[in-house]
């Protein structure tokens, strides 16, 4: 069961409690592009910014933050690099070895707020032929580090937000292995 009415000023203020005294860190809203901006002359917290308040946003820039470690959580989008869309089969290859555990992250947390997760290898211009055996083996990689992280545990981070999503969205007995077959993303 999935829920339509998932309110991003609900995670904001689930985030914000759980992160914003132990580490220095709040959600917050944004424009066009997300990123990740470390405490600085700007602000004296480091901001995890999503695209145009959408929640599948947030899940997606929290689940790159709850992987990233303490050094790379000094430099501005945790120091990676984008390349935008049309890349080549090689470059988006490396993408998809760096998506796919935020995307693992986010399609627990997605779960466990009841939110349906969509893939994304993010290459919409790319060669299609190219693009669609990709999403395969990145769908199946994708998979596999769900299940990895479900027997031997998330990332600290993750787990305590990812308690606070089934308590908050009343999905504890709902939450399981189950839930991450490969037809479902």
């Amino acid at each position: 069961m999935t829920s339509p009415d998932l309110n991003p000023s609900d995670l904001i203020a689930l985030f914000n409690d759980l992160f914003s005294a132990t580490e220095n860190t709040r959600l917050v809203p944004g424009g066009h592009e997300p990123e990740y901006v470390p405490a600085g002359s700007a602000t004296s917290y480091h901001q995890v910014i999503f695209a145009h308040g959408f929640y599948e946003s947030a899940l997606h820039e929290i689940a790159h933050w709850c992987i990233a470690g303490k050094a790379r959580r000094q430099l501005h989008d945790y120091g990676y690099w984008y390349e935008p869309d049309g890349r080549s089969a090689e470059r988006q290859r490396e993408f998809e070895s760096v998506e796919v555990k935020p995307q693992a992250l986010e399609w627990i947390l997605s779960e466990a707020c009841g939110r349906r997760f969509h893939i994304s290898t993010d290459n919409l211009d790319g060669d299609p032929v190219e693009v669609e055996a990709g999403r395969s083996r990145f769908r199946a990689a994708v998979v596999e580090q769900v299940h990895n992280y479900l027997e031997n545990g998330l990332p600290e981070r993750a787990e305590i937000l990812k308690q606070a999503l089934l308590l908050y969205y009343r999905r504890v007995n709902l939450f399981g292995v189950h839930l991450f077959a490969p037809e479902n993303i």
